[in-house]
């Protein structure tokens, strides 16, 4: 049998501790979610004495989730098609392709990693409402998909990167387009990166509340995490509903990011090794 050494006993206490710290409040808020407020006050943190999907339903209806989750899929899904098509072809560009401006448009991309959100914020809603996108879902897309398209680009590149070069001279030899050495044979191998990127995009845009709160006034048109602060008023709020419509966001996020886990492991560690 072999020993284990002190080293590997610290580490493993050490992850399952920090497995306790991120855990805990969600099971403690799924665990609250089918309670009254008066249960959540008396006995926050015990299991709840009559459990009901009252709050559930009263979340799902009253507070118009569904229509809001359909409105945030809507917004994502689109979003994440178009960061995916567009920013594969900018990254495969830059990375294997030869002209002189590839260095400068890599770094005209990244640098819109480094503008916050809310600079832009005054800007986009007065064009907006300008051009007639203000209270519609298109303009939440284009800000989603302006501020997806760095970070899908620059992962891209790394993957693009990384290939053998041999693949794509074989391509060539064989007579294969630029479009067919896209789409035939980097982009396949390069699908990793964009399961990484897709989760990305997806979970960080279904989480999105300020544009969506600044952007959209319309009941019917409102996201998920809009919909979400109506739960929270300035004289009372109903907790035990609040924490239901939690757990009704929060579910698509978790079994998109549990089901494609190890894709984002794989694909982060793939682009970053080169050669």
């Amino acid at each position: 049998m072999k020993k284990i050494s002190i080293w590997k006993i610290i580490i493993y206490v050490f992850l399952v501790l920090m497995a306790v710290i991120y855990l805990a409040p969600l099971f403690w808020t799924f665990n609250v979610s089918f309670k009254t407020n008066k249960e959540i006050f008396t006995a926050p943190f015990a299991l709840p004495q009559n459990p009901t999907f009252e709050n559930f339903t009263f979340a799902w209806t009253a507070g118009k989730l569904g229509i809001a989750t359909l409105n945030s899929f809507i917004v994502c899904v689109v979003t994440l098609v178009l960061s995916m098509i567009i920013g594969s072809m900018a990254a495969f560009g830059i990375a294997r392709l030869r002209w002189k401006g590839s260095h400068l448009a890599l770094i005209y991309f990244l640098t819109g990693m480094m503008i916050p959100v809310h600079c832009v914020l005054i800007p986009l809603f007065t064009r907006f409402a300008k051009i007639g996108l203000s209270n519609t879902l298109t303009g939440l897309v284009l800000p989603y998909l302006t501020f997806a398209l760095p970070i899908t680009i620059f992962i891209m590149v790394g993957f693009f990167e990384s290939m053998p070069n041999e693949l794509i001279e074989s391509a060539c030899i064989d007579g294969a387009s630029i479009y067919q050495i896209f789409f035939k044979v980097c982009l396949p191998l390069g699908k990793t990166g964009l399961f990484v990127t897709g989760l990305m995009t997806f979970i960080g845009n279904w989480n999105e509340l300020l544009l969506a709160m600044v952007f959209i006034s319309d009941d019917m048109k409102k996201t998920l995490p809009v919909s979400l602060s109506k739960f929270v008023g300035p004289y009372n709020t109903n907790y035990s509903q609040m924490f239901a419509a939690i757990i009704i966001a929060i579910i698509p996020t978790i079994i998109v990011y549990c089901a494609f886990s190890n894709q984002i492991v794989d694909g982060l560690t793939a682009g970053a090794v080169k050669g």
